[in-house]
């Protein structure tokens, strides 16, 4: 009987559990050869969609490995097999190639339509963990993704297999977007509601705040410095001559410095004595992403837009994260 308590017990079995699937992966890792390249090559060749299809777990691999390969640059989708042989199969061009996953390499509903895959002129893509099974000779590229066990205390439900699948989906996946060249912006293209689209995409002067932005004149004196900067909201003032061209940029904490240091003197001062002069600035048609790039690398949380020299904007960091 063991003498571990009830917490470490579960520490360890989440850590064999880990093991046995790091293992599993290391030993695909170091297997992953020719059938590899060939199964890259022929996706790459492809003229129409990389149909992905697979029963019970490994169906559910699929799907997660169909989507990511139509985000990051193959066109492609997941068929069920069961409603492939009950009249999806028109789903299917001749143009297209068949990623086909059971760890067993002899599910019926999958073995069901490669007779219709090969009748069709597709290319047929295997992955399974038997080399030897009925499917894996039956398909044009095999990818082995055998596992000594499953990492399930049972040694039964399928664990490190499953994990094997998605890492040999991803291997694809990301070797096809290395060799199509795509890029981030590629990626934004497809991803414009992500958080990387919507930087890539759109501009500043898609966010950019233009209404009641706190301007006030270079003789603006500390009282209504300290009202315009409560009454704006960012944390700011911006000083603009009487043709509202930026003079300067006076922030919050310029304000709480030129307290404590002029004390008695500080309701004397003006605007532009404590003033940023030639602050930072940004054109209203550049991306969002370079505008995060330029408040990083001046290590500031606002940046005002210009038009030339003309204020027309203010935008922080707040608007890029939304």
């Amino acid at each position: 009987m063991t003498n571990e308590t009830p917490e470490q017990q579960i520490i360890e079995v989440g850590r064999r559990t880990i093991h046995a699937e790091a293992l599993a992966l290391k030993h695909m890792e170091e297997s992953l050869g020719d059938e590899f390249v060939r199964a890259v090559e022929t996706i790459l060749a492809c003229r129409g969609k990389l149909i992905v299809t697979g029963m019970g777990k490994s169906g559910h691999i699929a799907r997660k490995i169909a989507a990511t390969l139509a985000s990051t640059g193959t066109p492609s989708f997941f068929l069920h097999p069961a409603e492939a042989f009950h009249g999806d199969l028109g789903m299917i061009s001749p143009d297209d190639v068949v990623l086909a996953l059971s760890y067993s390499g002899e599910t019926d509903e999958i073995l069901k339509i490669v007779p219709f895959v090969h009748d069709n002129g597709n290319r047929l893509i295997s992955m399974t963990g038997n080399a030897s099974s009925t499917l894996a000779r039956n398909s044009d590229v095999h990818l082995d993704i055998m596992v000594r066990k499953e990492a399930c205390i049972l040694h039964l439900a399928p664990t490190s297999s499953t994990t094997a699948q998605l890492a040999m989906g991803d291997a694809l996946a990301a070797t096809l977007m290395h060799m199509r060249g795509f890029t981030a912006m590629d990626f934004a293209r497809l991803h414009p509601g992500g958080s990387l689209g919507r930087r890539l995409l759109m501009t500043v002067g898609n966010v950019m705040r233009t209404t009641n932005l706190p301007v006030v004149a270079p003789d603006c004196e500390a009282g209504e410095m300290i009202h315009t900067i409560s009454r704006g909201g960012l944390g700011l003032i911006v000083i603009c001559d009487g043709q509202g061209k930026i003079s300067g940029i006076v922030t919050d904490g310029d304000i709480r410095r030129a307290m404590e240091s002029r004390q008695a003197e500080f309701f004397n001062i003006k605007a532009m004595d404590i003033a940023t002069r030639n602050p930072k600035t940004i054109a209203p048609t550049a991306k969002l992403i370079e505008a995060e790039k330029k408040m990083t690398q001046h290590k500031v949380n606002s940046l005002l837009v210009a038009d030339g020299d003309k204020l027309v904007g203010v935008i922080q960091i707040y608007d890029i994260k939304l």
